[in-house]
């Protein structure tokens, strides 16, 4: 029944599931009820560099992640989850605001300890904790930020508990910002993060100002985010005997220009490696765990809206180089760079369980999606000032409406941008300092690996004439003049390592 249940999402491609496909889901989405006049508890975990490759939920045969797939089971897995912007800070944004990169002006991972606090970044950007907390939440972010200075906490959270130097280390002393105030612990990190999660949610229920309110809880956890060490030695021996056959033997192939952080030639090396990726996923799906049991001891789970997602993916090894976006030069766009997890569960809310959609959608779609749940979508000015190119699928994730989309992604990192149609995927590079690179075009269906630049092909002149034209109608509407990535020299540096800056040393 299960298979059936899948292979009904299919029936229109890479478009949607079909409303009749669902009866029994669209029927409950008519009658539930909730608590809290329909809204729903919130509850969103965001992780680090957490490709969507490295699930069971997302077929992985040796990684142990079974609360992911536990949500996963209780909701509808996206198939094609994509990020905005495959390194972590921008996609952070995204996420937060709703917006692309080119609109709330993020343009690459921002350096934590100076570059964090030279600019007021997201100032003056309606952020998705604004917009809950203003509807009647009692809000709290537990974890990453990333997205400025993290010491502070940021509008909208009547709890903030985040880093007060950086996210470093995964193990040993740590330091955090409790509301502003340095607090110092010892341990793993993302137990310690984990017990303050639950301080929310058990102070949530125990105080009377609080209680009668839906929460929105960000729980962002660090594992997965290089160095590949320090996960607990009880998780990591489960992969002892590990194979890794999930992840292709490739080498690097120059058509992505240089590898920042090739593959190893030592087997013993790559092996750790694994292991600790591997463990970390583990090692965050442990402390999932631990907050989905609370919710569930409080007879609260089924009237939360969860979400385990991540900013963007990771090769660990896979086009024979290690990381994201900015771990090649010039930048990348590739398949595990860009594929995010992203499974949501509401069972209360009219969401059917133990299904995937191959809906195409990505952290402005996500934004968009939370906001109609919790009855909290901007008003009509508000909406014209942020923009966003975000559309809600909760109608489709519970069976009612089929979204009238195609299968297109935009995605852009720094001076360059990407759209992916159809099984083709264009990205266009702009010059920096007059220093510029390739464009490349790449036939999916015929090429996976991408390891064929096609763009000077003449027989697809006429595709890449049409997706340019796509491309850069989307960022004339989705821009903002002085944060458009195409004149990086305008904007506020986030890191000295951006690749476009690493490419004008090595010439």
């Amino acid at each position: 029944m299960k298979v059936q249940r899948r292979e009904l999402l299919k029936s229109l491609g890479a478009a949607a599931f079909a409303t009749s496909a669902l009866p029994a889901a669209t029927a409950k989405a008519k009658s539930f009820s909730s608590p809290k006049a329909g809204r729903p508890n919130v509850l969103v975990f965001l992780t680090d560099d957490h490709g969507q490759w490295l699930q069971q939920a997302y077929g992985n045969s040796e990684v142990h992640t079974p609360n992911m797939s536990r949500i996963a089971r209780s909701g509808v897995r996206m198939t094609n989850a994509f990020t905005t912007c495959p390194v972590c800070s921008p996609a952070r944004a995204s996420f937060f605001t709703g917006r692309m990169p080119s609109q709330h002006g993020v343009h690459d991972w921002i350096e934590e300890t100076t570059q964090a606090y030279a600019y007021p970044w997201l100032k003056g950007q309606t952020l998705i904790s604004e917009l809950l907390r203003g509807a009647g939440y009692h809000t709290g972010l537990v974890g990453k930020w990333h997205c400025g200075q993290e010491r502070e906490p940021h509008p909208g959270f009547d709890l903030w508990y985040s880093y007060w130097i950086n996210q470093y280390p995964h193990a040993g002393k740590q330091q955090f910002s409790d509301n502003g105030k340095q607090v110092v612990a010892e341990g793993f990190q993302s137990p310690l993060l984990t017990d303050q999660a639950l301080r929310f949610l058990r102070s949530h229920y125990a105080e009377t100002s609080t209680q009668a309110k839906p929460f929105f809880l960000f729980v962002g956890y660090t594992d997965t985010h290089s160095p590949h060490t320090e996960m607990p030695d009880d998780i990591v021996a489960k992969y002892k005997e590990a194979t890794f056959r999930d992840i292709p033997h490739e080498s690097f192939n120059t058509v992505h220009g240089k590898a920042a952080i090739p593959i190893s030639p030592d087997p013993a090396v790559e092996r750790a490696k694994h292991a600790q990726y591997y463990a970390a996923a583990s090692a965050i799906d442990r402390e999932v765990g631990r907050i989905l049991d609370e919710l569930e001891s409080r007879n609260q789970l089924d009237d939360t809206l969860v979400v385990y997602t991540g900013d963007h993916g990771l090769n660990a090894g896979h086009h024979g180089f290690w990381e994201k976006g900015n771990a090649t030069i010039p930048q990348n766009f590739i398949e595990e760079s860009i594929r995010i997890p992203c499974a949501i569960a509401w069972p209360s809310g009219g969401v059917p369980r133990d299904l995937s959609s191959d809906l195409v959608v990505n952290h402005c779609d996500l934004f968009a999606t939370l906001l109609e749940a919790a009855n909290a979508t901007p008003d009509t000015e508000a909406a014209r000032k942020i923009n966003s190119p975000g559309r809600s699928y909760l109608a489709h994730l519970r069976g009612t409406t089929t979204p009238q989309r195609d299968d297109t992604v935009f995605c852009e990192y720094g001076n360059a941008r990407m759209v992916r149609s159809e099984g083709y995927k264009l990205i266009l590079r702009y010059p920096f300092r007059g220093v510029s690179f390739p464009n490349e075009f790449y036939d999916l269906k015929a090429d996976p690996r991408e390891t064929e630049n096609l763009y000077s092909e003449l027989q697809h002149a006429g595709r890449i004439e049409q997706m340019t034209t796509e491309l850069n109608k989307f960022f004339a509407t989705y821009r903002v003049a002085e944060n458009d990535a195409t004149d990086l020299d305008r904007q506020p540096l986030a890191t000295p390592a951006s690749p476009w800056l690493q490419a004008l040393k090595q010439q």
